[in-house]
Formats: C-alpha cells, sequence, structure tokens
C-alpha cells in the first residue's frame, strides 16, 4: 500500500467498491426476471423446482431421486429466494450467481485501488468483457461461485499482509469449507492451491505448511461429511455414484477428455480480452526486467502465481470445460490492467493505447456485426432498433471523451462495458432463448396430456439431458418412462402419451405408431418434436 494512503482514504475506497458492487448487481440481473430456463440451466432449475415442492435434503433431486454430481447447497441458496415468491423465477435461479460476479468486482476494486483506482477500474472491465464471466454470470454458475470464493481467499491473505486488516483465519477456512460445499473436493483444493501460492511468494513458510495441513485435515473431514451424507440420502450405490460423479469420473476422463494445454491455448478466445492482454503484458515486464518493482509488481507476481495454479491444476483432470477455469479470469484481468499503474516505458504506454483504443471500437465493432448478423439470420433476431441506439449512443459518447483526459480511461472503459451487456441482454440472450426453447412445447403438450391423462413416455431424450429440458417446464410431480429403440415402443401398453423428435418419429413410418397424426408438433430446444398419443 502507498505510504501515503491512511485509513480514511482506505475507508473511502471501501464505500467507492461497494458503490461499484452494487451498480454491477445492477447490471448482472437487469431484465431476467421472467426467463424460461434452457440448456445447462435446466437442471438447476429443476433442482429448485423438486426443493420447492419436497424441501430441502442434502443432495438435489430429479425425478425424487437424489443426484450425485451436486451438493444441496447452490440449490438451498435458490430455494431461499423463491420461498416468498412460491416459484422458482430465472433471477431467483441466478441471483446467487450475479451476488458472487458483483463479490468478484467489489473485491477487485477493493484490492487494487490502493495501488491505483485507474487500474482498479480498467482491471473491473476486462472481468466484464470477459464472454465466459458474461454467459456464466447470466445464468446459473456454480464455477462462478467458486471464482468469487476463490477470489475472497486470496483478499483476505493479502489484505491482512498490505491493509493492516485483522487476520481472519477462521473466515479463511470458512470460505474453504464453502468451496467444497458449493463444487465439491476441487471447490477445496482452487482457493487452497491460491492460498499457498501467495504464501510461497511471500516467504510465509509456516502460513504455508498451517494453512496447507489444515486445508488437507478439512478435505478429509468434507469427503468423510459427503460421503456420510451420500450413505443416508441413497446408501451404498449412491455413495459410489457421488466418488464416480465427483472425483473419478473427472480425474479419468469418463466425462469427457481434453489435452493437457486446453487452458492455456482456449482461454485465448474464451477468456479474451483479459488473458490474451495478460500474456502480452506478462512479456512487457519480463522485456523491461530490473526496470520494474515495487508493490505493484509484487501484487502482479501474486496473481501470475494464483493464475497458474489455477490453470495448471485444472489441467491435470481429464475433464475440462472453460467456465472451470473462471477462478483464474479475476487475476488475468489485473495483469492485463497493468499497464495503467506503470506510467514510463514506451511498451507500456502502447499496451495502455491498445487497450484504450479497443474500448473505443467496441460499440461501433458490435454494430457493424449485428448489421451482419442480421443480414444472415434476421429472422431469429429480436428487433435491433432500440440495441443501434444504445450503441451509437455510447460510441459518440465514446469519442467524446477522447478529449476529456480526466474522464478518458474510466470512461472509455464503461462504454466499452454497456455495450457488450446491452448487446448481449438485448440480442443475443433473447435470440439464444428463442432458438432453444422448450417451455412453449413442455407447455402446449402438458394441456393435452391433461385433457386426457395416461402416463408420458419420453422416447430417445436422455434422462439426465433432453428429459430434464422438458420436466423443467412441468409444474407438477412427473415419473415419465423412458425409451430408446423402436421396440420398446411396440412394447408400450395404451393409453399413452409419447414425446420424440420428429428424426424419431418419421423412422416408424410403416408402423402402427408412424401412421398416427402427431397431436402436437412444435420446436423443442433447436430441434422439431411431436407429441403422440396412443389411445
Amino acid at each position: 500500500m502507498p505510504a501515503d494512503f491512511n485509513d480514511t482514504a482506505l475507508l473511502t475506497l471501501r464505500r467507492q467498491s461497494l458503490i461499484l458492487g452494487a451498480f454491477a448487481l445492477l447490471l448482472f440481473i437487469l431484465g431476467n426476471h421472467q426467463e424460461a430456463a434452457i440448456g445447462f440451466d435446466s437442471r438447476f432449475v429443476m433442482f429448485a423446482n423438486e426443493m420447492l415442492r419436497h424441501g430441502p435434503g442434502f443432495f438435489p433431486t430429479t425425478y425424487g431421486q437424489p443426484y450425485a454430481d451436486y451438493s444441496a447447497t447452490s440449490t438451498v441458496f435458490t430455494w431461499l429466494l423463491a420461498l416468498p415468491f412460491g416459484k422458482v423465477t430465472s433471477l431467483t435461479a441466478w441471483l446467487p450467481t450475479a451476488i458472487a460476479s458483483a463479490t468478484l468486482v467489489t473485491l477487485m476494486y477493493r484490492l487494487v485501488a490502493p495501488q491505483s483506482t485507474t487500474w482498479a477500474l480498467v482491471s473491473v472491465a476486462l472481468l466484464l468483457l470477459s464472454m465466459t464471466f458474461i454467459t456464466e454470470t447470466r445464468a446459473v454458475s456454480l464455477d462462478q461461485m467458486l471464482a468469487a470464493v476463490s477470489f475472497s481467499a486470496f483478499y483476505l491473505a493479502y489484505s491482512h499482509d498490505h491493509f493492516g486488516t485483522p487476520r481472519r483465519h477462521f473466515w479463511l477456512l470458512a470460505l474453504l469449507v464453502l468451496g467444497f460445499a458449493i463444487r465439491g473436493p476441487i471447490g477445496l483444493v482452487i482457493p487452497t492451491g491460491i492460498l499457498c501460492s501467495y504464501y510461497l511468494l511471500n516467504g510465509q513458510w509456516r502460513r504455508l505448511i498451517s494453512v496447507g495441513l489444515q486445508a488437507l485435515a478439512l478435505l478429509v473431514l468434507c469427503i468423510g461429511t459427503l460421503l456420510m451424507l451420500a450413505w443416508i440420502s441413497g446408501g451404498e450405490a449412491f455413495v459410489h455414484e457421488v466418488i464416480r460423479m465427483q472425483v473419478t469420473g473427472r480425474m479419468d476422463g469418463t466425462e469427457g477428455a481434453s489435452s493437457a494445454l486446453y487452458y492455456f491455448t482456449s482461454s485465448m478466445g474464451n477468456y479474451a480480452l483479459a488473458y490474451p492482454l495478460a500474456v502480452v503484458v506478462l512479456v512487457a515486464i519480463l522485456v523491461a526486467g530490473r526496470k520494474q518493482s515495487g508493490p505493484a509488481l509484487q501484487l502482479v507476481k501474486y496473481c501470475v502465481a494464483a493464475a497458474l495454479v489455477v490453470m495448471i491444476g485444472l489441467s491435470i483432470p481429464q475433464a475440462k470445460k472453460a467456465r472451470y477455469l473462471l477462478p483464474m479470469l479475476p487475476m488475468a484481468a489485473i495483469i492485463a490492467a497493468y499497464p495503467f499503474q506503470v506510467m514510463s516505458g514506451r511498451v507500456f504506454g502502447a499496451l495502455r493505447g491498445l487497450i484504450q483504443g479497443l474500448f473505443l471500437l467496441l460499440p461501433g465493432t458490435l454494430i457493424v456485426g449485428l448489421v451482419v448478423v442480421r443480414q444472415r439470420f434476421g429472422e431469429q433476431l429480436p428487433s435491433l432498433t432500440a440495441t443501434f441506439v444504445i450503441l451509437a449512443v455510447l460510441q459518440v459518447l465514446a469519442l467524446g471523451l477522447l478529449f476529456k483526459a480526466q474522464w478518458r480511461v474510466a470512461g472509455l472503459a464503461a462504454c466499452a462495458v454497456l455495450a457488450l451487456w446491452s448487446s448481449y441482454i438485448t440480442v443475443f440472450e433473447p435470440a439464444e432463448r428463442s432458438l432453444y426453447d422448450t417451455r412453449t412445447f413442455t407447455l402446449k403438450a402438458m394441456q393435452l396430456i391433461d385433457q386426457a391423462p395416461a402416463p408420458v413416455v419420453l422416447h430417445g431424450m436422455g434422462k439426465d439431458a433432453k428429459a430434464i429440458n422438458f420436466m423443467v417446464n412441468v409444474d407438477r410431480d412427473l415419473l415419465p418412462l423412458f425409451t430408446q429403440s423402436p421396440a420398446e415402443l411396440t412394447a408400450l401398453p395404451s393409453p399413452v402419451w409419447i414425446v420424440m423428435d420428429r428424426k424419431d418419429y418419421q423412422a416408424l413410418q410403416g408402423s402402427e405408431l408412424g401412421n398416427m397424426a402427431p397431436a402436437l408438433s412444435g420446436r423443442f430446444d433447436k430441434n422439431d418434436y411431436v407429441l403422440l398419443h396412443l389411445p
């Protein structure tokens, strides 16, 4: 912390961080009150729906049975928020993730602003400009919650040494337990790795060993508790399923495998602009060599170590997905914005110009991109008039800020963030939800089923895949039957309702079912589906 930085200034920055976090939270939840669940969100909304009907448990449930891949922690968050409304909405489903994202914004500003408020604001902007951050914030994301837990642990350790705050060791351990409760073993290992990297670089060997041993003890205790709760919830078979889903399945690649360098290469796109700029900035720091020093550079080193721990650690399991790497993103954003702390040197000056140029051009670039997209996919897009107006205003405002040196950097960053988020909220998100809609077909199907009650068969719809996209829109308990082959369909007793992909229906032409006229046809999760009634 700078020598002239006093307690009053620190309190002021904390208030600013809370205001910034509050504005970020408003942006994160804007317009998401009654959105239909699609894709991966459907699973978590179904968890919450069943919990709302049957009460909380140790694990979420689907079809009334405990689900092994997650503990019930995140579902309990949604359940508590949904209780006053009596139903799960997109707001209650997304709000825990939005709060986690706002926490990241608040703590990032609070961490970096004592060095430079400009550095802090650009760091926040680069965080908010990552598409992976945007898509995960506007969804149910356990990995975003874990990112908030991990960064909170990093902040607590750093703030004690540099801001003179209490050590708060209890809260560090509580964060590790919370990480496990949210994300399983990986939720404890990642923040522990980040903490250990900090203590290692800081030369705090006793703290390193102490926290490492305590984290190991917590991991053993938490795993034992998890397995005990699994046994209570579903017996020995469910215990083995929990072990497979949460540990061995991710390590051995049975849930999908990627190369060891996947995160280092794919992040160039998945975490742009922050990650590629961070790589360039690190090269610039290496070129500058000993010319750079001080607490700001030390903070960058801590962030580099933490980011590498996350990337290398997550590269060990065979199962890899872009969202798993979210705990790395705040570190990358801080590193990428470092040129706004270093005011000397041509290379860093060029990087400041590059980043500001990207901020300046983003609204106009989005306008051009939307024009091209409208020409190709016009019928699938909502009205773009309001979006074009917003982007045009932001572009004019950004150009005007070029002549206001005092507001230039923060203003350009704000224009870029608002341009990207407004485009996502008003164009991309509605188009995606229309394309992958499952609510319309399901509600129409259930209206017909209610008129002539009979068992419901979901044909060719995986119990943990397409079927969940159907079930998430059913407002009561329903135990459907599942079939995969034409022979299973033939053996079904009547009466029965059958939901299937139109391609599967067309493959039945010539059979009794294939000659029946569908009771309902419609789009379901980007495909054509039919509802058949066998009287």
